[in-house]
């Protein structure tokens, strides 16, 4: 099952070390079968507040989008972006292609009943 990293990144920059960051991500992730979704869109927000932009990766699974994050080489370039610009970071497991909301409906109905 797909598993993605996302970032929601507060503030942009327009530093020497974020273009850096920027050329050198992609062969970090290539080893985990990482590819950007979204890559620093600003999203049209329908709801609440958004400030700043936002990054979803894909990996093919929770262990390797986990394993890309913690490997050496993204580890080496992570601070020519978290030194300049804000955000939080997750990783987050992705829903098969049989996942049925009303079956989840009816399972958390049953866990408070």
């Amino acid at each position: 099952m797909a598993a993605y990293a996302l970032a929601h990144l507060y503030e942009t920059s327009n530093h020497p070390d974020v273009f850096e960051y920027i050329e050198r991500i992609q062969p970090t992730m290539d080893p985990f079968g990482g590819r950007f979704v979204v890559h620093g869109t600003m999203p049209e927000v329908i709801e609440g507040e958004w400030p700043g932009t936002l990054v979803i990766i894909e990996f093919p699974d929770l262990d390797r989008a986990r394993a890309w994050y913690a490997s050496p080489a993204y580890q080496e370039i992570l601070h020519l972006r978290t030194d300049h610009i804000p955000g939080s970071a997750i990783v987050v497991d992705g829903v098969g292609p049989d996942y049925d909301a009303v079956t989840t409906a009816q399972k958390l109905r049953a866990a408070v009943s």
